[in-house]
């Protein structure tokens, strides 16, 4: 299907990850949705106080930010590639092994890391520190921009090559927002995520607001 020259570029959506110590772009690893997924779910638990008790001078108050999280479900298909293989080597050659990969290593720790490990542990220290990974960023328009945790990952491949490579597959992709609670104020992901709520105050002015008389009423009983 053609498009005519004055229309919009469509975005795509995409996982960014970050340097954890230079927040520097890992361009290498990063992945671009092949298709946008027709719907993206999400849920936020309110982190209220007293929420179980009976204080009632607490009934109104916040913890901090709600815990906010993200499910989406998105295809990947080889089709194309493979009607020009001249241009597609590496998908003739391994099908879509290469984007699963990607997606993949984001809830890995490295070889490199867990070889590291393992050799402290057989130098006899005592204390291992846990294995960091890049900070990941899920980016659906320039309005969210969110640091994020890969909490779910579910791949389904529904077809395959004479030799037995993926070349169609469903992903689940399940994600959990970092606010400043988890990363705090000073981390770069912490002011991504200040920014993303500031972005939702302003589009919250944006709205349309509405009157008592739209619901029946003349003032508060």
């Amino acid at each position: 299907m053609s498009s005519f020259p004055g229309s919009p570029r469509i975005l795509k959506g995409g996982i960014v990850p970050l340097d954890p110590v230079t927040s520097a772009v890992l361009t290498s690893r990063m992945i671009v949705l092949q298709y946008n997924p027709d719907s993206l779910s999400r849920t936020l638990q309110v982190q209220a106080i007293g929420a179980d008790g009976h204080d009632y001078s607490e009934a109104l108050r916040l913890k901090g930010p709600p815990v906010e999280t993200l499910k989406l479900e998105a295809e990947i298909d080889a089709t194309d590639q493979l009607e020009q293989p001249d241009q597609n080597q590496a998908t003739v050659q391994v099908g879509i092994f290469p984007q699963l990969a990607l997606l993949e290593t984001l809830v890995y720790p490295t070889s490199t890391q867990l070889q590291t490990n393992n050799s402290a542990l057989d130098s006899g220290e005592l204390e291992i520190i846990p294995m960091e990974t890049p900070l990941t960023l899920f980016v659906w328009s320039q309005v969210r921009v969110l640091p994020v945790r890969i909490t779910e990952l579910s791949i389904t491949e529904e077809a395959f090559d004479v030799a037995l490579n993926p070349i169609r597959a469903k992903v689940s992709l399940g994600m959990r927002v970092l606010s400043v609670d988890d990363l705090g104020f000073a981390n770069k992901g912490g002011g991504l995520f200040m920014s993303y709520l500031q972005r939702k105050e302003q589009l919250a002015g944006r709205g349309p607001g509405g009157t008592l008389a739209q619901l029946g009423l003349t003032g508060i009983p």
